[in-house]
């Protein structure tokens, strides 16, 4: 079977690149079109560097040649992006600091922090070098998850600068606002005060090198959130959810905001958390308390990665309390679970700096149980 690469052509009149209102051909985007036999190789250039567009303009031109020209077509996508120049909002980066991951939820009490505190512990234990910048100013929980409430971050000088050095437990360096607050203090600052709090956490601290920072943000979409997207230069945002579709509605909004053209953080993917509730005494058991699948679901519609799921269990909140995250526990689900979600978080962080834009000078190069990083040329 030789393909002609008219009909191909004209099969990819039919599509065109998400946000744009013409079709691929007309927009400019098909660069090239070149057929061997039964094989297609389509070179696209986007004016987009989001992930999840990427992925939907290879999926749209591979059914569109297989379901219009030949069925059994064996199509190549090369893409290449182009980004218009635009005034830059991010902020400076921290030297050091090779990869900046937000996790978010659009709703409170989906368990954000838990996840947050059981990944970071789990890519520590891969090997990776890792940090947590608890931002939720207002409920801090990282210094109890951590058993390191009655801890206070010690200076020292770099530079001829005073720094803050942070807290340091189970392979994880932490930054919170309840180090400098009583457990019973309410933070009531507005906005332009939270922000410096933060600033002040982020960059007159002495991180020194991390493969990972993670950003714990405050459920919502609001002042803290644009606070760090203009501070820094996030590499990527993972956002948690509940199956249950008041939080699924909320979680939506969080990755909507993310994607927004004035944002515009490559989103990594949705994590389901309380999926399912398992027993102790009937550990084979799963009952779906707050819906089945939902953050699943979500991810496939929004065409985002689904990066794992964690189950319901009594002992996470009770690790949680005692400040022993229960990714430490070895030989368990419970460990594979989180052991799961850390391998596709930097499985999509890999992805996430082989084919956008940089936003650090490193990347990783090697998601094998361990830290390994090279300049980018």
């Amino acid at each position: 079977m030789k393909i002609d690469r008219k009909e191909v052509l004209k099969a990819l009149e039919t599509i065109s690149v998400a946000g744009e209102g013409k079709n691929m051909v007309e927009s400019g985007a098909v660069q090239n079109v070149l057929t061997f036999g039964d094989e297609v190789v389509v070179e696209l250039t986007l004016t987009t560097p989001a992930l999840h567009i990427k992925k939907r303009a290879e999926v749209d031109v591979m059914k569109a040649i297989q379901d219009l020209v030949y069925e059994k077509a064996k199509v190549k996508v090369n893409i290449k992006v182009e980004t218009p120049e635009k005034p830059e909002i991010k902020g400076k980066s921290i030297p050091g600091i090779k990869n900046i991951i937000a996790v978010a939820s659009g709703k409170g009490g989906v368990g954000k922090s838990t996840v947050t505190a059981n990944l970071a512990v789990t890519l520590a234990k891969m090997g990776f070098s890792v940090g947590v910048l608890d931002a939720d100013i207002y409920g801090p929980s990282m210094p109890i998850m951590f058993d390191v409430e009655r801890e206070r971050p010690l200076s020292t000088t770099i530079d001829g600068k005073s720094k803050m050095l942070p807290v340091e437990n189970y392979g994880v360096k932490l930054l919170s606002i309840g180090f400098f607050t009583a457990p019973d203090q309410a933070v009531i600052w507005r906005g332009p005060m939270a922000s410096k709090a933060l600033n002040q956490m982020i960059f007159d601290a002495d991180w020194g090198e991390l493969d990972f920072m993670l950003i714990d943000l405050p459920p919502g979409t609001g002042d803290i959130h644009l606070s760090i997207v203009q501070s820094l230069p996030i590499t990527g945002a993972v956002v948690v959810s509940t199956p249950q579709n008041i939080a699924l509605a909320d979680a939506k909004k969080g990755v909507a905001m993310f994607m927004s053209d004035s944002i515009n953080v490559p989103v990594l993917g949705i994590i389901e958390n309380m999926a399912y509730f398992t027993p102790e005494e009937l550990p084979e058991n799963k009952y779906y308390i707050f819906g089945k699948e939902g953050a699943r679901n979500l991810a496939e519609d929004l065409d985002v990665a689904f990066l794992g799921e964690i189950p319901l269990i009594q002992s996470i909140r009770e690790a949680g309390d005692y400040g022993r995250p229960a990714a430490l526990q070895t030989a368990t689900a419970l460990e594979n679970s989180f052991e799961e979600l850390a391998r596709n978080v930097v499985r999509e962080v890999v992805d996430r700096n082989e084919n956008l834009p940089a936003s650090e000078a490193v990347k990783i190069t090697t998601m094998a149980g361990c830290a390994a990083v090279t300049k980018k040329k």
